[in-house]
């Protein structure tokens, strides 16, 4: 018989002083400047956010967390960036953070890039990662957009799919075969040769669009193949969509508890009832091993090898993609026929989570990758 061995070192996950207020901070930031209210309405609005609360949250300091000092940042961490993060998906934030404060500051910085990275930093300006082409969604090193040109003449040819954020962002992020390799690009949102094109999606409060390239002018980031960042970009973008998870999973858990202690049915609460008590604990058991899945993840970005940051962020998104689902599936059944109704905000973080189940490959796609890594 087989048998797999992991050593985990042992991590201490209790959060210091500083993110402990971090964490207070962006609470309190997002229950007065961005409440549910503020959520709703941001359903249909193209861009997903206000200049007002993006600059709030500039303001904040969080847009340029993960950004070195020396470029404007605060030069920290993913684990400190996962108190930001999950605090987001509590109040079911919308709008580019994740994509622009993750996925955007991390390839510029990665790959060594100097374009727009203060501005970046600074929230003046957002961007997004733009790395998946149709019917190729899992073959990011080999894409069929091709760049041509040197030095800071280039130009950006083909379509990504499924592009985060891709009408609120002022600069898109996207990769290219050239000739030494994969290449990271900055082109400019709106610029000439770029179409942006917006996708409905099932959950209103991420955007989604479709990007058309036509000799598009672009300016390379770094000047080395870019193939090791962008795979740490798609890591880091995995375990931020994970936190994000867990944020809302813990939210809707605490509201559909609070439900069944409140509503009565044969004269006793719902909460009483065994069936009830299983759906309850079935998601807190679900809600705090992707939390502690995701956290690991996030310290293994930060301190491990590349293989075992690679190991750590699919191992959480294989976990999450179903288990958080079940989270959000589980507060419907716990408020019944009201959950389904559009007043009621349950259905919103059902959404959310389904969006997570396959955002960036199923279930399925991640524990075979996993399968792959482990027989590797």
């Amino acid at each position: 018989m087989w048998k797999v061995l992991v050593t985990i070192p042992f991590l201490d996950f209790e959060f210091n002083d500083e993110q402990e207020e971090l964490r207070a901070t962006v609470r309190r930031f997002l229950a007065q400047r961005a409440p549910i209210a503020y959520v709703r309405a941001m359903l249909d609005d193209e861009r997903g956010t206000t200049d007002e609360v993006w600059q709030g949250l500039a303001d904040l300091g969080v847009t340029g967390l993960l950004e070195p000092e020396a470029h404007g940042g605060a030069g920290m961490g993913m684990v400190d960036m996962a108190v930001v993060l999950e605090e987001l998906g509590r109040a079911l934030h919308p709008g580019p953070f994740a994509s622009s404060a993750v996925g955007a500051v991390s390839l510029a910085s990665l790959s060594g890039g100097t374009a727009v990275r203060p501005d970046l930093a600074a929230g003046t300006t957002i961007a997004t990662v733009a790395l998946y082409e149709p019917g190729r969604r899992s073959q990011w090193r080999e894409p069929t957009t091709v760049a041509r040109g040197h030095g800071d003449e280039w130009r950006v040819s083909g379509t990504k799919v499924h592009v985060a954020d891709a009408a609120a962002a002022d600069v898109l992020f996207v990769t290219a075969a050239t000739d030494p390799g994969l290449g990271a690009f900055a082109v400019r949102g709106g610029g000439d040769g770029v179409t942006v094109t917006s996708i409905p999606t099932v959950d209103g409060t991420r955007k989604e669009g479709t990007v058309t390239l036509e000799d598009a002018p672009a300016t390379q980031l770094g000047d080395a193949d870019a193939t090791d960042a962008v795979a740490e970009v798609v890591d880091r973008m995995a375990v931020a969509a994970v936190v994000d998870g867990v944020g809302a999973a813990s939210r809707v858990l605490e509201l559909s508890i609070e439900y069944a202690k409140q509503r009565q049915q044969f004269d006793r609460p719902i909460g009483s009832f065994q069936a009830v008590q299983h759906l309850c604990a079935d998601m807190l058991r679900a809600v705090e091993l992707a939390r502690a899945a995701a956290y690991y993840a996030c310290w293994a970005i930060d301190a491990a090898s590349p293989a075992e940051r690679h190991r750590a962020a699919t191992m959480a998104k294989a976990f999450a993609a179903d288990e958080l689902y079940s989270v959000g599936a589980s507060a419907i059944q716990v408020h019944a026929g009201i959950g389904y109704t559009w007043e009621h905000d349950v259905h919103l973080f059902y959404k959310r989570l389904l969006t997570l189940q396959h955002e960036g490959g199923s279930s399925a796609d991640h524990l075979e990758e996993l399968a792959a890594i482990v027989l590797d």
